[in-house]
């Protein structure tokens, strides 16, 4: 269930695996996204028992509509009835609050800085990438007090640069916003590497307290691979303060 798991100075960081929940084929067995076509009902489970892994309340996790973009909303409370922004960064100086991000290839990137109480979470898939959705979540915790040498970064299971093919032109394109993600496949042909690109991105706004997953989505069957499977279940990455 609770695939990966980091505490440090007081902040929580923690990756789900596709494992303990209720959710039937194909989304077996804890899917935690809820735009996908799995049972309502069985997403409210599996968040309920990922909530209750972690030592947390399932009604003070925050989760985002994400749409691939780079906007982030400051959250000071559950989105309750209203509607849930369509963002792709959240941050928080709430404590007890936890912030949320779904992805099943896209990496996952939780952020804290536990001295000024601030958490981010992000969702940098491809475009969010390009669009600087990370360097824009760090900048929002900034301005909430945070400061980057001071933030403990940790990016969850992504699809890796071995495995994630693109065609010569996209590669081309990403190359040109971020060198670093410029990769190839296993197998010789043009690919990105996401996850090398926001570690490049941290780097470069001064983050240097960062772990990155070594688990590929796609080459692993613990975990949800939109690009394997196309239909299937959701990851969660979860990051809150006590």
């Amino acid at each position: 269930m609770i695939g990966q798991r980091y505490d440090t100075s007081g902040a929580h960081f923690a990756f789900t695996d596709r494992w303990g929940g209720v959710s039937a084929v194909p989304y077996e067995e804890l899917n935690l996204g809820g735009a996908v076509g799995d049972d309502p009902e069985a997403v409210r489970s599996n968040r309920g028992r990922a909530a209750e892994a972690l030592g947390l309340d399932p009604a003070r996790v925050v989760w985002m509509n994400q749409v691939h973009g780079a906007d982030v909303a400051e959250v000071e409370g559950p989105w309750g009835a209203g509607a849930v922004p369509s963002v792709d960064a959240i941050v928080t100086a709430r404590r007890g609050l936890a912030l949320a991000v779904l992805t099943a290839d896209c990496v996952p990137v939780l952020l804290a800085d536990p001295v000024a109480g601030v958490v981010g979470a992000a969702h940098a898939g491809r475009p969010g990438m390009v669009a600087g959705v990370v360097p824009a979540a760090v900048a929002r915790m900034t301005e909430l007090g945070a400061r980057p040498e001071r933030i403990v970064a940790r990016t969850g299971p992504a699809v890796c640069g071995r495995c994630y093919e693109v065609p010569e032109a996209m590669r081309a394109e990403v190359a040109a916003v971020e060198p670093a993600a410029y990769a190839e496949t296993s197998w010789g042909t043009p690919a990105v590497d996401v996850t090398a690109g926001v570690l490049a991105q941290l780097a470069r706004l001064g983050v240097t307290d960062v772990e990155a997953s070594g688990a590929c989505t796609l080459e692993s069957a613990d975990h949800y691979s939109y690009r394997r499977d196309r239909t299937t279940g959701r990851l969660a990455g979860y990051v809150w303060l006590i």
